[in-house]
């Protein structure tokens, strides 16, 4: 029977999986000689040239945390091995080790930073398994350190994306000025179906200065041609009609609009997303530019071009325009982004 005063049971967190260490060697005993010396520590996969290496690295890289391989072994010496491993997983921990003094082979492992030590056979098993110890923790260090950085990876591209919001915003009040309807919520509504991908990490090569440095002169060239194709706009159609909207995309956006009986399909959805997601030493391409123009042509006349998803993929259509942006409308936005 049961007491019923007694505390539950806590249950038991789920064992952790043991890390994989790929050992790579030609002679059979000592793969033997090292599975069983070091499957305490660890789940062991073993290889006997460096081709089956190559193989099985391309097939566990998830969940190998430590490749060791012989130096020398028939067609190829396993500093290419680790070479490889280097160059298309560089989280692995790389160890070599060889019976043989091979002292310019391993120097130049070192130096071009494929290999993170050198075993000398035989082998003292206990400092073996220190070794091996040492680099299963590094191993764990580097992807603890590594989660980190895409986590500060998503964060940044989410601040950037939202700082780029904020300059479109203004560079778009610049151009209509605030009284004006503005084309803000067009733009960002087909960014959103057309789906914006955050700009790729070349940023972080850079310090925050030099980052809100090329922001600024990236906006500043994109907010310069928008001004220009704006004001060619207004020159050649001065008037409020804006029945002829759809004719003045089709031959700047060239084979990648089709207009399909009253609407615009457009073909290549990274036109409508340009600004917010090319990294920032890209400059923003002319047609992008014409595509903001043209929306704040239509926002002065009081309309819009809609994109939304239809059976044919992006479709754009002339429309009423919203009512003004409020700063929480307009913080909404920046968060589906």
């Amino acid at each position: 029977m049961i007491d019923a005063h007694l505390p539950a049971p806590v249950p038991r967190a789920p064992a952790q999986p043991l890390p994989t260490i790929l050992y790579v060697d030609d002679e059979a005993n000592a793969l033997k000689y090292f599975q069983r010396a070091i499957s305490p520590l660890a789940r062991v996969l073993t290889a006997m040239s460096v081709e089956e290496g190559k193989r099985i690295l391309d097939a566990h890289a998830g969940t190998i945390a430590v490749l060791v391989s012989d130096q020398r072994m028939p067609g190829a010496y396993g500093n290419e091995l680790l070479s490889y491993a280097w160059d298309r997983h560089p989280h692995i921990v790389r160890i070599l080790t060889t019976a043989y003094s091979e002292i310019e082979h391993t120097v130049e492992a070192v130096n071009q930073g494929q290999i993170h030590r050198y075993i000398q056979k035989p082998w003292d098993i206990a400092a073996l398994r220190m070794e091996l110890k040492q680099a299963l923790a590094l191993a764990q260090l580097q992807n603890e350190h590594a989660q980190l950085l895409r986590e500060k990876l998503l964060v940044r591209q989410r601040q950037a994306v939202a700082n780029r919001i904020g300059s479109l915003y203004s560079l778009c009040a610049s151009l209509a000025g605030p009284e004006q309807q503005l084309p803000v919520e067009a733009y960002l509504s087909a960014a959103l179906t057309a789906g914006v991908t955050p700009p790729e990490p070349d940023w972080l090569l850079m310090d925050h200065a030099d980052l809100v440095a090329s922001e600024a002169f990236r906006s500043t060239a994109f907010g310069a041609d928008v001004r220009r194709h704006l004001d060619a706009l207004e020159l050649a159609h001065p008037g409020r009609g804006v029945e002829q909207t759809l004719d003045l995309l089709l031959p700047v956006f060239g084979a990648t609009i089709r207009s399909v009986g009253g609407t615009v399909l457009f073909l290549d959805s990274r036109q409508l997303t340009e600004f917010l997601e090319t990294p920032t030493g890209m400059p923003v391409s002319d047609i992008h530019a014409f595509w903001l123009a043209s929306l704040l042509w239509l926002a002065r006349r009081g309309w819009s071009l809609q994109v939304a998803s239809g059976e044919q993929g992006l479709q754009g259509r002339v429309m009423q325009a919203e009512p003004a942006l409020s700063p929480d409308h307009l913080a909404a936005w920046i968060e589906q982004f």
